[in-house]
């Protein structure tokens, strides 16, 4: 199934369509200053608005700090928990109500790879794909960061 990822990070503006697929839209709120970490442009949850097929939908991203977690994007759209977060160095894992779903890779690039779990739905796979577009996927575990950090300090 194809799918059509419209990224412009600058701008602040993801959209995700295709034959068959809701459409999800994620816009960062109008002249905010984006940062360089995050493709959409911000993890800031008040900065951003979520839509999909035209619905509006709750989307919680973390801060993004020293824990594979804390990058996670949590989503709740018409009563179905979505969680997007790291499981290794360049993958992310997607959840629906807890359970697994898939596995998404994503440089920040809006090339979204994915492999489902069984046969998701069109919901599931445009709004995987819309977050892996937004913020990227995988992280480095908290000891290597912690390493690098404290490389950083010794002179």
């Amino acid at each position: 199934m194809y799918v059509q990822i419209d990224l412009d990070g600058p701008a602040g503006t993801l959209r995700v369509s295709g034959h068959g697929l809701p459409t999800v839209e994620l816009v960062r709120a109008p002249g905010t200053d984006p940062d360089a970490h995050t493709p959409i442009g911000t993890r800031k949850p008040a900065l951003l608005t979520l839509s999909v097929d035209g619905e509006a939908a709750v989307i919680r991203p973390a801060r993004g700090r020293l824990l594979r977690r804390s990058y996670r994007v949590d989503v709740r759209t018409d009563g179905v928990r979505y969680r997007l977060v790291p499981c290794g160095y360049v993958e992310s894992r997607l959840t629906r109500d807890g359970r697994r779903i898939g596995t998404l890779v994503c440089s920040g690039d809006a090339t979204v790879i994915d492999e489902w779990d069984g046969d998701p739905t069109p919901r599931d796979r445009a709004l995987g794909t819309a977050l892996a577009a937004a913020f990227g996927t995988g992280a480095s575990p908290w000891w290597e960061t912690v390493g690098d950090i404290v490389g950083e300090l010794i002179p």
